[in-house]
Protein backbone atom coordinates (compact mmCIF):
# COMPACT_ATOMS: atom_id res chain seq x y z
CA UNK A 1 0.00 0.00 0.00
CA UNK A 2 1.20 3.47 -0.67
CA UNK A 3 2.08 5.75 2.17
CA UNK A 4 -0.77 8.21 1.43
CA UNK A 5 -3.39 5.44 1.50
CA UNK A 6 -2.03 4.15 4.79
CA UNK A 7 -2.10 7.65 6.23
CA UNK A 8 -5.68 8.15 4.93
CA UNK A 9 -6.83 4.88 6.50
CA UNK A 10 -5.26 5.84 9.83
CA UNK A 11 -6.96 9.23 9.70
CA UNK A 12 -10.37 7.64 9.00
CA UNK A 13 -9.94 5.20 11.89
CA UNK A 14 -9.02 8.05 14.22
CA UNK A 15 -12.06 10.09 13.17
CA UNK A 16 -14.37 7.09 13.52
CA UNK A 17 -13.17 6.31 17.04
CA UNK A 18 -13.54 9.97 18.05
CA UNK A 19 -17.12 10.03 16.73
CA UNK A 20 -18.01 6.89 18.69
CA UNK A 21 -16.50 8.31 21.89
CA UNK A 22 -18.39 11.58 21.43
CA UNK A 23 -21.63 9.69 20.81
CA UNK A 24 -21.09 7.67 23.99
CA UNK A 25 -20.45 10.81 26.04
CA UNK A 26 -23.59 12.52 24.69
CA UNK A 27 -25.72 9.44 25.38
CA UNK A 28 -24.32 9.09 28.90
CA UNK A 29 -24.87 12.79 29.64
CA UNK A 30 -28.47 12.55 28.45
CA UNK A 31 -29.19 9.54 30.65
CA UNK A 32 -27.56 11.15 33.70
CA UNK A 33 -29.55 14.36 33.20
CA UNK A 34 -32.79 12.36 32.94
CA UNK A 35 -32.08 10.46 36.15
CA UNK A 36 -31.10 13.69 37.93
CA UNK A 37 -34.34 15.38 36.85
CA UNK A 38 -36.35 12.40 38.08
CA UNK A 39 -34.51 12.39 41.41
CA UNK A 40 -34.96 16.14 41.83
CA UNK A 41 -38.70 15.86 41.17
CA UNK A 42 -39.02 13.00 43.65
CA UNK A 43 -37.07 14.80 46.37
CA UNK A 44 -39.02 18.03 45.84
CA UNK A 45 -42.32 16.20 46.34
CA UNK A 46 -40.97 14.19 49.27
CA UNK A 47 -39.80 17.20 51.23
CA UNK A 48 -42.78 19.44 50.43
CA UNK A 49 -45.59 17.02 51.27
CA UNK A 50 -44.14 15.00 54.12
CA UNK A 51 -46.86 16.07 56.59
CA UNK A 52 -49.69 16.56 54.09
CA UNK A 53 -52.76 14.48 55.09
CA UNK A 54 -54.05 14.05 51.52
CA UNK A 55 -50.71 12.73 50.32
CA UNK A 56 -50.21 10.51 53.38
CA UNK A 57 -53.66 8.97 52.86
CA UNK A 58 -52.63 7.90 49.36
CA UNK A 59 -49.68 5.71 50.42
CA UNK A 60 -51.54 2.40 50.04
CA UNK A 61 -52.90 3.43 46.64
CA UNK A 62 -49.39 4.56 45.62
CA UNK A 63 -48.01 1.15 46.58
CA UNK A 64 -50.65 -0.57 44.47
CA UNK A 65 -49.95 1.80 41.58
CA UNK A 66 -46.20 1.12 41.66
CA UNK A 67 -46.61 -2.63 42.14
CA UNK A 68 -49.01 -2.89 39.20
CA UNK A 69 -46.85 -0.62 37.02
CA UNK A 70 -49.62 1.93 36.80
CA UNK A 71 -52.57 -0.39 36.18
CA UNK A 72 -54.21 0.16 39.57
CA UNK A 73 -55.16 3.79 40.18
CA UNK A 74 -56.94 4.35 43.47
CA UNK A 75 -59.19 7.31 44.25
CA UNK A 76 -56.94 8.59 47.04
CA UNK A 77 -53.93 8.45 44.75
CA UNK A 78 -55.72 10.40 42.02
CA UNK A 79 -56.70 12.97 44.64
CA UNK A 80 -53.08 13.21 45.82
CA UNK A 81 -51.83 13.65 42.22
CA UNK A 82 -54.29 16.50 41.68
CA UNK A 83 -53.38 18.07 45.03
CA UNK A 84 -49.63 17.88 44.37
CA UNK A 85 -49.96 19.31 40.88
CA UNK A 86 -52.19 22.12 42.17
CA UNK A 87 -49.73 23.01 44.94
CA UNK A 88 -46.65 22.85 42.69
CA UNK A 89 -47.69 23.67 39.13
CA UNK A 90 -44.07 23.96 37.91
CA UNK A 91 -43.34 20.34 38.85
CA UNK A 92 -42.84 18.20 35.76
CA UNK A 93 -43.14 14.67 37.14
CA UNK A 94 -44.91 11.61 35.81
CA UNK A 95 -47.58 9.77 37.79
CA UNK A 96 -45.05 6.99 38.42
CA UNK A 97 -42.50 9.43 39.82
CA UNK A 98 -45.12 11.01 42.06
CA UNK A 99 -46.29 7.62 43.33
CA UNK A 100 -42.71 6.65 44.16
CA UNK A 101 -42.20 9.97 45.92
CA UNK A 102 -45.33 9.38 48.00
CA UNK A 103 -43.98 5.98 49.01
CA UNK A 104 -40.65 7.56 49.95
CA UNK A 105 -42.29 9.87 52.52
Amino acid sequence: MSRSRLLGAALLLTLASTAQATSFVVTTDTVVRGVAASTDATSDVSSSFKDDKIVQAARDDAASFVASQGDIRGVKLESAFAHIRQQTPALQATDGQLAQAILAL
